[in-house]
């Protein structure tokens, strides 16, 4: 099937929908599944309607290139429509790919300090304030969910539940090994030290949580390890969950209440068990492509923070930016994601041809 036969399908599918959420007596349900099928298309058909629409203005500008009064005009909007064109037919290409449907969700965001002791710990916490600041730009929710702190203010691990539109599709590459090159703060002589912290970032799974059958759990319950003084748990709050046949544990001890640790201990299960599921494509779909990019190995080294440079490189697609201040406080984050998401499409559209 050829590009515009795709395309003239696709509008006419969804003028088709259009069509029939206006029938009299139509169903709830029908109209329900008939109005999220044209919400679907509606971009695609937007982002369609304005390429044959400049297609069709360059048609009508081309035969006014022969009118001698016109010619200078009709040229300059020719040739500046025949510049836009490309652009606006990947875009189409773009929103015809594959979509993941978890892309459009939230996601559990896990960052565990790697090699490098302190320094790894006070890493992931500076880690953990670059996706707080990139969470503050884009609007969404930034909840702590459970919290290892390290003896110097660092985080030994903090998982994070982040909520929001496109959270998953917009972190999803922030999977994998970061690492940074600086003087740690313990460090007397002033060398420069290379340290790492893990990031896992899971699409949120709720409706996973009705198919755990709890046969498969071991929940335990404990005493808390409080932070003193009135803040000690004097009840067996922290929970514990144990997914039996993937060996996953989960324990959360963050909140006050048992009730509310166990249900967040869930809910981060109910991610990782939809990652492992979803790993064992991507592990799959990655042996067929050059890049690790969306392939989900956490055991990449993906990224590099230099401090004496002032510097972040992202290896997978060799982009450096000059502005850690700006990637860390997390207004710059969005560079690395947009051009890793770029890049992925790229592939995909590669692929495809």
């Amino acid at each position: 099937m050829s590009f515009d036969t795709r395309l003239a399908q696709i509008s006419a599918r969804h003028r088709e929908l259009m069509s029939l959420m206006g029938a009299p007596d139509l169903a709830s349900d029908k109209y329900t599944a008939y109005a999220k099928e044209a919400r679907e298309l509606e971009p695609i058909v937007e982002k369609i309607a304005a390429l044959q629409k400049a297609r069709s203005d360059m048609e009508g500008l081309e035969s006014l290139m022969s009118d001698p009064d016109m010619k200078d005009i009709a040229a300059e909007e020719f040739y500046a429509l025949k510049e836009q064109l490309p652009n606006m037919e990947r875009a189409v290409q773009v929103s015809l790919l594959p979509r993941d449907k978890a892309d459009a969700g939230s996601a559990i965001l896990e960052i565990r300090a790697g090699t490098g002791g302190q320094e790894a710990a006070l890493f992931a916490a500076d880690l953990f304030g670059m996706y707080k600041g990139y969470a503050s730009t884009k609007g969404w929710r930034f909840e702590v969910m459970e919290l290892a702190e390290s003896d110097l203010g660092g985080f030994k691990e903090v998982v994070v539940s982040v909520e929001g539109s496109e959270v998953f599709g917009s972190l999803k590459f922030e999977s994998g090994v970061h690492r940074v090159q600086r003087v740690p703060v313990t460090e007397s002589q002033g060398r420069v030290h290379t340290s790492a912290a893990t990031v896992a970032v899971l699409p949120e799974a709720e409706e996973v949580i009705a198919k755990i059958d709890a046969r498969d759990l071991r929940v335990d319950t404990y005493r808390s390890s409080g932070s003193g003084g009135q803040h000690v748990n004097v009840t067996d709050s922290a929970v514990r969950i144990t997914h039996i046949p993937s060996g996953l544990v989960v324990a959360i001890q963050d909140g006050r209440s048992q009730h509310k640790n166990r249900e967040t201990a869930m809910k981060v299960l109910a991610s990782r068990l939809y990652d492992l599921e979803r790993s064992k494509i991507d592990s799959v779909r990655a042996n067929d492509r050059k890049s690790q990019i969306g392939s989900g190995d956490r055991s990449e080294r993906i990224r590099t923070y230099n401090y004496p440079q002032g510097r972040v490189t992202d290896h997978r697609i060799n982009l450096t930016i000059y502005d850690l201040d700006g990637m860390m406080n997390g207004t710059k984050v969005s560079e690395i994601v947009d051009a890793l998401i770029s890049e992925d499409q790229a592939e995909r559209l590669a692929a495809l041809s």
